[in-house]
């Protein structure tokens, strides 16, 4: 088991995909990061394994692993809209947005992030992902945005 950033690194230009997922149940989720990354890199990051990043104790390593998921349309974000870290439900509503794609549950995720999220920056990426994507579903949150905090507002505004 590769037990240094630095073991990951070499693993990966070794292509030596069994000691990258052997990182990713390393103590350090550090390196629990960089391995997901590294197998994402040499095209070896099954989505098994996002869907099992996404449970990490860790919030950087469910950030990560909700950043590499997005070109992977098939591993659904909307359950993370309801992390515990705002960090993560940040990232995840950010992350639907760049797909700029977004089936009913999706959308229904969103607004209700949107809408009712205790912090600002939650209900902010939320709308610039609803903006994003653009469906008529969306527009109710996106209007209730514009009563909301300046940035929220700001977004809102754009997302029109």
């Amino acid at each position: 088991m590769p037990t240094t950033r630095t073991d990951i690194i070499l693993a990966e230009v070794a292509s030596d995909v069994a000691a990258l997922e052997a990182g990713l149940t390393h103590k350090d989720a550090s390196i629990r990061a960089i391995a997901l990354g590294a197998l994402d890199r040499l095209g070896k990051l099954e989505p098994r394994r996002l869907s099992d990043a996404f449970l990490d104790q860790n919030r950087d390593v469910r950030c990560r692993a909700v950043e590499l998921a997005i070109a992977r349309p098939s591993v659904p974000l909307a359950p993370l809209l309801a992390d515990s870290d705002d960090l993560v439900v940040e990232t995840a509503a950010w992350a639907l947005g760049e797909r700029e794609e977004g089936n009913s549950e999706t959308i229904a995720a969103l607004v209700e992030t949107a809408s009712s999220h205790e912090v600002s920056i939650c209900r902010e990426a939320a709308i610039a992902a609803l903006g994003a994507i653009g469906s008529e579903a969306g527009l109710p949150a996106i209007l209730r945005g514009l009563d909301d905090r300046a940035p929220v507002r700001r977004r809102a505004v754009l997302a029109l």
